[in-house]
């Protein structure tokens, strides 16, 4: 999740003590373009104050009259779909033919909202099961490191933890661009350099730094399905010892920054000397990045995190997008 919907969490815990009734919408499902991704959270308080946002404000109405025609004397959970036709659609600040479907919460003992956020605080991960007939919850460890929500006609299954994490080798200035545009997607950001010639001197607020040997740093990291890690040093020394125990672990990206000819040579000595498996090998980005005609540091950064997106969601990328960036002559071929 990220720190939007932590932050409504929060909001509707301190609304709850206040003794406050509260409705909590999760979005389950879209069709066509929506504002909101799956699982975003929305929730009311019974004055009709809101926290986040699921539209660009129709929807909130919505949800606020439905509010005051009773929705917190709901017995159950209940669906709500917006935007199905083209009329809807404009009304509800939605794209025409997208749709969004919601299901609204009405908050209670059996919620669990202060344990969820009590092993959230721990750094747990966590899958909460609403059971759509008695509205009641069940907090359970997730089976696997993907997030995806499941809802039927029993139960919502929604998942919860850490934000993305990012781990960056190399402390130079396109990890500078990288880790400024990583923070404002949510990803907690490390940047690892152990040359105190390219440290010095180099700051990105809001990231932790470490001069500790890379290989060292993503054992201690424990990468998992939310974590990203990317080696820019184009220093082999550096930049193999990180990818050897990258690819060995479920991080969801693992790239590399070189040339074609270069990644060739990379793979041929991380399966020669380190024993890496061509199924591990299969898993590099390398060249990093997408085909965007990327040249500059600030563009290069911004084709890996479009390429770190398109992962995240499984979006498959079709034609010359899905090529790396720097299949296209861009600044990454060095």
């Amino acid at each position: 999740m990220d720190n939007v919907d932590l932050q409504i969490l929060r909001q509707v815990s301190a609304w709850r003590h206040e003794g406050r009734g509260v409705v909590l919408g999760t979005i389950t499902r879209t069709w066509g373009s929506a504002p909101r991704p799956v699982g975003s959270l929305v929730a009311v308080r019974d004055d009709g104050q809101i926290a986040g946002s699921v539209s660009g404000g129709c929807i909130e109405d919505d949800l606020v009259a439905r509010l005051r025609e009773g929705a917190l004397q709901l017995a159950a959970p209940e669906l709500l779909r917006y935007g199905v036709g083209a009329e809807e659609a404009t009304r509800f600040g939605l794209p025409c033919g997208g749709t969004l479907e919601l299901l609204l919460e009405p908050l209670h003992a059996g919620s669990q909202i202060d344990e969820l956020l009590a092993r959230l605080d721990r750094g747990e991960r966590v899958q909460r099961r609403l059971d759509r007939d008695s509205g009641q919850v069940e907090l359970l460890a997730p089976h696997s490191s993907a997030d995806a929500l499941q809802l039927s006609e029993q139960e919502l299954r929604s998942h919860h933890g850490p934000q993305w994490r990012l781990l960056i080798i190399g402390a130079g200035q396109m990890s500078q661009y990288l880790a400024q545009m990583a923070l404002g997607l949510d990803y907690q950001v490390l940047i690892c350099d152990p040359r105190a010639e390219y440290m010095e001197g180099f700051a990105v607020p809001g990231t932790t730094l470490t001069r500790d040997m890379p290989d060292d740093v993503v054992q201690a990291l424990r990468p998992d399905g939310h974590t990203a890690i990317v080696a820019l040093t184009h220093d082999p020394k550096l930049d193999d010892l990180a990818l050897m125990e990258a690819l060995r672990g479920p991080a969801f990206y693992i790239g590399a920054i070189g040339s074609r000819v270069n990644q060739s040579k990379r793979r041929a000595r991380l399966a020669e000397h380190f024993g890496l498996q061509p199924e591990q090998l299969a898993r590099l980005h390398g060249p990093v990045g997408l085909h965007i005609g990327a040249r500059t540091p600030p563009e290069i950064a911004l084709s890996i995190l479009a390429h770190m997106t398109a992962e995240r969601y499984g979006v498959q990328l079709q034609g010359s997008a899905a090529l790396p960036a720097s299949a296209g002559g861009s600044a990454c071929e060095t």
